[in-house]
């Protein structure tokens, strides 16, 4: 099957010479009318729509569609999978009974997924698709072949709809690892990683921090399950049992498999915290000053091939450090005012729009980064590393293979003007923080900044108050711009600044 990457049915035939060019760039490929295109077989034997002008001799000839949809086929592939969303198992699967098409809408899994988190959450056993873990938790004593073996399979239907989860499921990371350009670092002091990483905010891979922890010996999934088993962790929107999460991660073929993000595990497993220890870089955490009604800062990480984050700003401003336990990560990573290809924002950042799923921003916007003058950050975090994620950035991860790792967000002298900003001029964009405590969001900022000019004065007077009360007045040099101005220790000494991180005497 020759696959061609097309969104809109009436503009394929322009599209076809840039498709080909697209097309060189996946793993398997071969030589037909001198362009090198993808084959790949959807199971029920849908094709992209460019696919149509290659297949059909009369160009006036219709696909299936229009026989087994009736009127309805005037509807977007988009428009139907609403409709079925509305709808219950049952009408499902009859509605898969009445003709081919409408069996390969009614079998699409993502209609399955809704169904099955809105009826049982995390309470499910994975069998391989969701249509089938559904069917099965739902009917586990009824006789359901019927329902669950592919029956068909088309040789004229065309949907980009239906096919692009297949295909962004399908195909695989390797054309995309071929750029590195992050430092990796090990023995690095301290004193070293402030001036040449966190005070020009530039990502870094440290080497020989993880490979230290007992977890990096003892920590993989058989492990965890055997201990964990029965822990409930959080995933996306779901609580489900560590072993029952395991079963899934092994053998989906999610296009954005569900990826397990929990961030009261050190409270939920006993004795996981003695299993690592805070980096000497990332100790100064000044949201620690709120005690337990600090913000969610720290996070267990478990996710299969494919999962992972689109691109995102952590929050509240913050810093960040990501270390990989197990499995391997590819970042990638702009700097705060370089907004990455195919996002969109509002002006103040609020609402971000971007592709559904990682491996759909691959295909569609990673050539384009390599092309561009200003070039992103790439990485691939292996396990025994950690990443240094300076506050603002924009970043992309996605696990190569099942991974677990450890996040952590903190405020350290580095970022502490950019939080302060943050909590008083975005008020509305904080999150972490317990509403029972702050019902009003907009008196985090006053009640952060009177406890911090209680416990560190010192620090405050550094980050000169008068000028962070003013923030319009951009005549006025900051600590910020001054640090920046020097990699020379003794100079800044004189001027009253420590490398190191700046506690009270």
């Amino acid at each position: 099957m020759y696959t061609i990457l097309s969104q809109d049915r009436s503009s394929n035939k322009r599209k076809i010479d840039d498709e080909f060019d697209t097309a060189k760039n996946y793993n398997h490929v071969r030589r037909k009318k001198k362009s090198n295109i993808l084959m790949m077989r959807h199971p029920l034997g849908i094709k992209p729509w460019g696919n149509y002008y290659f297949d059909s001799k009369d160009q006036f000839k219709g696909d299936r569609r229009g026989s087994s949809l009736g009127n309805i086929a005037i509807l977007t592939d988009d428009l139907i999978l609403e409709i079925l969303g509305v709808l219950d198992a049952k009408d499902l699967l009859s509605l898969g009974l009445t003709s081919r098409v409408f069996y390969c809408f009614s079998t699409f899994d993502d209609l399955w997924k809704q169904l099955t988190i809105q009826n049982y959450k995390g309470d499910w056993c994975w069998q391989g698709s969701w249509r089938k873990t559904f069917l099965k938790r739902s009917c586990s004593e009824y006789n359901l072949d019927i329902f669950l073996k592919p029956a068909i399979h088309l040789t004229d239907f065309y949907s980009d709809t239906l096919f692009q989860p297949f295909l962004c499921s399908s195909t695989g990371m390797n054309s995309y690892l071929g750029v590195e350009n992050i430092d990796r670092r090990s023995n690095l002091e301290l004193n070293e990683f402030i001036r040449k990483y966190a005070i020009p905010n530039k990502p870094v891979i440290i080497t020989d921090v993880v490979t230290k922890w007992p977890a990096f010996e003892k920590w993989n999934m058989e492990y965890l399950v055997e201990k964990y088993g029965d822990v409930t962790f959080r995933a996306e929107a779901i609580d489900i049992k560590l072993r029952n999460y395991a079963k899934y991660c092994k053998n989906t073929m999610d296009e954005s498999p569900l990826y397990l993000f929990d961030k009261e595990f050190s409270d939920k497993c006993d004795g996981i915290i003695d299993d690592f220890s805070l980096p000497e870089y990332f100790e100064e955490d000044f949201f620690n000053i709120f005690g337990v009604n600090r913000p969610d800062y720290r996070w267990l990480i478990i996710g299969p091939a494919r999962s992972g984050s689109t691109f995102h700003k952590d929050p509240n401003s913050t810093s960040a450090w990501n270390a990989v336990i197990t499995g391997s990560k590819k970042w990638i990573l702009y700097p705060p005012d370089v907004l990455p290809p195919g996002v969109f924002t509002s002006a103040d950042e609020a609402e971000v729009t971007s592709p559904v799923s990682i491996m759909e921003w691959h295909l569609n916007f990673y050539n384009e980064t390599q092309k561009s003058k200003l070039r992103p950050l790439e990485v691939i975090c292996k396990a025994g590393e950690i990443i240094f994620v300076p506050n603002g950035w924009w970043h992309m991860v996605i696990n190569l293979e099942d991974s677990i790792a450890i996040t952590q967000n903190f405020v350290g002298t580095w970022n502490l003007r950019n939080v302060l900003s943050f909590l008083r001029d975005k008020p509305y964009q904080i999150s972490g923080f317990s509403n029972l405590v702050w019902p009003n969001y907009e008196d985090i900022h006053n009640d952060f900044y009177e406890k911090f000019k209680k416990l560190y004065p010192r620090i405050l007077n550094k980050l000169e108050s008068d000028d962070y009360e003013k923030k319009d007045d951009k005549r006025s040099s900051s600590l910020w711009d001054q640090l920046k101005k020097s990699d020379n220790k003794e100079e800044n000494e004189k001027k009253g600044f420590t490398f190191g991180f700046l506690d009270e005497e």
